[in-house]
């Protein structure tokens, strides 16, 4: 049963900044056209058009068979090395949100550290499609603190592995990609202005992988069943997406003292195009051209929306030093993480 808690306070971390970005997405685009064939729409009552009417979607990465999870995040890393000059010997800190982990274990972050070379601790995140944030939240606080001097934040999944292939409600919605970022020192002004960051276990069941964990072990029984892919209950999960990406961007302009006018930029997690335009444009009264959208290629890919979706704002000149940026990531956890940001 779904008895949400209040939520936790707003916090601020404040003094670092985002050196710069990085993405990867996997070269192989599957469009709806290819869905529409493979899941057999036509003969289950759908038509072609089923998918991006609900969902804003057009077409998804999915990896190549030979790639994994910590694949796209080493790419994403050495994009986001390319980018801002800076290489494995200059991170002290690597911090990885996913929830489609290489394996059970060793954790996706150590792979990913040896891939790399990085002499840095490797700490995984498991926070869905909140991981990417929580990540950053986290990382933030190493840096702020003087744990880390710089470190590098990945956010990634391969979500075509654990959905369901022959769901066609669900999965269509999902891609493959990563995103990085590297966080250092900065002005004092600079930083997380306000984070909302929070978890409602009790709606744990509404979005699960059942099967593969300490729980429920992987028989030939559970496989048939299907318990190793990903469970969505689609209707309530997008009920509690809309009500706390609302509240979390009004919680910290609240706490930060700032207005919607004030933002130059928000990236949503990528999830439903429904979902953003419900929260931000009609309840938040947010104009359309201050939030940033690219759904329509990549779909949901989940801890890598939010990182690939500022690499590719940035190309564009959507942001510039000084301005202020909101992300949000909400999903299974249920979890969220929200956080205002002076670029």
């Amino acid at each position: 049963m779904h008895h949400p808690l209040p939520r936790p306070k707003c916090k601020s971390l404040m003094g670092i900044r985002i050196a710069g970005t990085g993405k990867y997405l996997p070269e192989v685009v599957v469009t709806n056209a290819d869905l529409f064939d493979r899941l057999n729409f036509a003969a289950r009552g759908y038509n072609a058009e089923w998918i991006e009417q609900r969902t804003g979607i057009q077409e998804r990465r999915h990896c190549r068979p030979e790639q994994a999870t910590s694949d796209l995040c080493v790419e994403a890393a050495n994009d986001c090395f390319a980018k801002t000059g800076y290489g494995p010997k200059d991170i002290d800190l690597l911090v990885l949100g996913t929830f489609s982990p290489d394996m059970t274990f060793p954790s996706t972050a150590a792979m990913v550290q040896d891939r790399l070379k990085i002499s840095a601790p490797a700490i995984e995140v498991e926070a869905a499609c909140a991981g990417f944030v929580y990540a950053l939240v986290t990382a933030a606080a190493y840096v702020a603190s003087g744990a880390s001097d710089r470190a590098l934040v990945i956010g990634g999944d391969a979500n075509s592995r654990i959905v369901n292939p022959t769901d066609p409600k669900i999965f269509p919605l999902f891609g493959d990609g990563a995103g990085a970022v590297i966080l250092e020192k900065g002005e004092p002004h600079q930083g997380i202005l306000a984070y909302s960051m929070g978890a409602d276990g009790s709606g744990g069941g509404m979005l699960c992988r059942p099967a593969g964990g300490s729980a429920m072990e992987l028989t030939p029984e559970v496989l048939a069943a299907g318990k190793h892919y990903m469970h969505m209950d689609g209707q309530g999960v997008y009920r509690w997406a809309v009500e706390i990406l609302r509240d979390t961007v009004h919680d910290v302009l609240a706490a930060a003292k700032k207005t919607t006018d004030d933002l130059a930029l928000i990236i949503p997690h990528q999830a439903n195009i429904r979902i953003i335009e419900q929260s931000l444009n009609k309840f938040l009264k947010i104009p359309h051209e201050k939030v940033f959208n690219n759904m329509d290629r990549y779909g949901n890919t989940s801890a890598g929306s939010i990182p690939i979706a500022l690499d590719e704002a940035l190309a564009a000149g959507k942001l510039n030093r000084g301005e202020l940026l909101l992300v949000s990531g909400f999903g299974a956890g249920l979890a969220w993480g929200t956080a205002l940001v002076r670029w």
